[in-house]
């Protein structure tokens, strides 16, 4: 069952970057919490080739209501071709964390 609460990944090349995100989706109502954790290594295929890339990881919770906006304005401001965002449904939580989650994006 869902909670209506998402929890979105995604990745940027840059911690500037990763902080200016984090601050327009929570300015935006758009998130309740975003998460910029430290540096990490990705490997992957691109173009046909092997790639490897130090990206920045943010975790991102926000609401069902709110995701298609939240996805739209990840992909506007991300640098990649195909940008890396992956949304999980939440189908349990802490009841108290998942009220506020989708309560936190009506006080902007």
């Amino acid at each position: 069952m869902s909670t209506g609460v998402r929890l979105v990944f995604t990745t940027v090349p840059e911690v500037a970057l990763a902080e200016r995100l984090a601050c327009k989706l929570i300015e935006a109502g758009l998130a309740a919490c975003v998460k910029t954790l430290p540096a990490c290594q990705s490997t992957y295929r691109w173009e046909g080739r092997i790639a490897h890339a130090t990206e920045i990881p943010l975790m991102i919770v926000t609401s069902a209501e709110h995701y298609a906006e939240l996805e739209s304005q990840l992909r506007d401001a991300h640098p990649y071709d195909i940008p890396e965002i992956l949304a999980v449904d939440c189908s349990d939580g802490l009841p108290d964390y998942l009220r506020w989650a989708l309560a936190a994006g009506v006080d902007h």
